[in-house]
C-alpha cells in the first residue's frame, strides 16, 4: 500500500492507494462523439480515397474532396443525388478533415479552429434528423482522450495533472458509452460533455500523458464513474445532488484550496438590467422591469442556490444555474457570488468557474506540482473511488430521472 496524505489545508483527508496494476492490453473501444447536430453541407476531404457507404451497404468512393448537401429527401454527393437517411465516411486508417459548407465557402465546425478544417481520426456518421443531419465521429477511445485533454487544459501543465485529465475524460466517456445504447452518440463535443478538438493540439506531452494510463478508469464498486470536472472551485467543492438532483457517493463535496492562482478564483461582473430582463424572456421567464435581486437560499458549500427577483409584475424565484444559462455562462462563471445594484446596472461578484462538481482543474494543477500524483488526485476530489483496468469494468447503475 502506497500512503498519502494531501496538504493539511483539505481538513487532513488522508488518501490511500492500493497497487495500480497497468493494462497489459485491451479491446479497441471506440466512441462516438456529435460534432454538430445539424449539418445542411459539410465539405470532406483526405489523403487517400474517401469511401461513403449507405445503409444497405452500397458504397461510393471519392479523392480528394467530398462535398455534401441536404436537399429534400435526398443528399447531394459531389452533384449527385443520394437517398439515404444514413452515410458512413471512412478513409482506411487515414484522417478525415471537415469542414461546414455554407453558399460555397468553407467554414470551421469549431470557432477557435484557425485553420478551419476539423482533423479526426475514424469514421463518420452522417445520420438524417429532420431537416438536417448529425455529425458523428466514430473514434477509438484513447485517440478522443487525445482529442479532449488539449481542448480542455494547457498541455504546457504539469505531466501528472495531463494524466489526471487524460483519465478523468476517458473515465467520463466509457460511463456516458455504457449509458447510451439508445442514442446515436455517446458524447457531444463541447461543453455539453467535453471539448473535444479531433487532432488540434495533440503534442508530445499529451500523447504521454494519455498513453501512459492507457485504459486507466476512475470507478467506484466495480464501475466507472460519472467524472465530473470544472475549472476552479475556490472553496469546497460541490455536491452532484446540489447541481444535478444526482446523489452520488463520489461526488461529494471537499476541500479545495488548492486553486489560488486560477484567473478565474476572483471575478466581477456587470449587466444592463433591461438586458438581463431581456435574456431572461427569451428562456421563457415572463419577468417585467427588475426592481431587486436577492439571493434567496444557498448550497452546503456556500453557492447560490435560488434568487428572489422583484419585478413589476410581481416576483420570479430563478435557480442560480439558470441565471447563468440566460446571462452566458462565461459572464457569470460561477454561481458562487453576491449581487448588488449600481444604477441600471446589476454587479455580481463572485469565486470560482464551473459547477465546481468533481475535479477542480487548477487545483489538481497545483496539486501536481507540489508532487502528489495523478492517482492520489483523483481519489481526492473522486473519494472513495478506485483506478481500473476500463477492460475490467462493469456497467454504471442508470442514473434515476431529477425531479420535474
Amino acid at each position: 500500500m502506497i500512503g498519502a496524505r494531501l496538504w493539511a489545508g483539505a481538513a487532513g483527508l488522508g488518501i490511500c492507494l492500493g497497487s495500480i496494476v497497468m493494462p497489459e492490453a485491451e479491446a479497441a473501444q471506440s466512441i462516438r462523439v456529435l460534432l454538430t447536430p445539424d449539418v445542411q453541407q459539410l465539405e470532406v476531404q483526405s489523403d487517400q480515397t474517401i469511401w461513403v457507404t449507405d445503409e444497405h451497404d452500397q458504397a461510393w468512393s471519392y479523392r480528394p474532396a467530398l462535398r455534401i448537401k441536404v436537399r429534400g429527401h435526398a443528399l447531394i454527393l459531389n452533384g449527385k443525388p443520394v437517398v439515404s437517411d444514413h452515410l458512413t465516411l471512412r478513409a482506411g486508417n487515414h484522417d478525415l478533415k471537415l469542414w461546414l459548407n455554407e453558399n460555397g465557402k468553407k467554414t470551421a465546425l469549431h470557432a477557435n479552429d484557425d485553420k478551419g478544417a476539423l482533423q479526426i481520426s475514424g469514421l463518420i456518421q452522417l445520420v438524417r434528423r429532420g431537416k438536417g443531419l448529425l455529425l458523428v465521429n466514430h473514434v477509438d477511445l484513447e485517440e478522443y482522450v487525445k482529442g479532449v485533454v488539449p481542448a480542455e487544459v494547457n498541455p504546457a501543465w504539469h505531466p501528472e495533472m495531463l494524466k489526471v485529465q487524460a483519465v478523468a475524460t476517458r473515465t467520463y466517456a466509457l460511463y456516458q458509452h455504457m449509458l447510451s445504447s439508445t442514442r446515436d452518440y455517446d458524447v457531444v463535443a463541447g461543453i455539453q460533455d467535453q471539448v473535444y478538438r479531433g487532432r488540434q493540439g495533440i503534442d508530445a506531452r499529451v500523447v504521454e500523458a494519455v498513453e501512459s494510463t492507457r485504459g486507466l478508469v476512475v470507478t467506484y464498486q466495480g464501475a466507472p464513474i460519472y467524472a465530473a470536472f470544472s475549472s476552479t472551485a475556490a472553496g469546497i467543492t460541490e455536491d452532484a445532488m446540489f447541481v444535478w438532483s444526482k446523489d452520488l457517493p463520489y461526488l461529494k463535496g471537499v476541500e479545495c484550496p488548492f486553486d489560488l492562482e486560477s484567473p478565474y478564483y476572483q471575478w466581477k461582473a456587470s449587466l444592463k438590467i433591461d438586458t438581463l430582463e431581456k435574456n431572461l424572456r427569451q428562456q421563457g421567464f415572463a419577468v417585467g422591469t427588475i426592481a431587486t435581486i436577492t439571493p434567496l437560499a444557498y448550497s452546503r458549500a456556500g453557492r447560490v442556490a435560488t434568487l428572489r427577483i422583484v419585478h413589476s409584475s410581481g416576483e420570479l424565484m430563478l435557480r442560480a444555474e439558470d441565471l447563468r444559462k440566460a446571462v452566458g455562462y462565461t459572464v457569470v462563471p460561477s454561481t458562487q457570488f453576491s449581487v448588488e445594484s449600481v444604477g441600471q446596472d446589476v454587479v455580481f461578484s463572485g469565486y470560482g468557474a464551473g459547477h465546481a462538481v468533481g475535479l477542480c482543474q487548477w487545483g489538481a494543477k497545483e496539486l501536481a506540482e507540489l508532487g502528489y500524483s495523478f492517482s492520489s488526485i483523483l481519489r481526492y476530489y473522486y473519494p472513495g473511488t478506485e483506478l481500473q483496468d476500463a477492460s475490467l469494468t462493469q456497467a454504471p447503475p442508470a442514473p434515476s430521472a431529477p425531479p420535474s
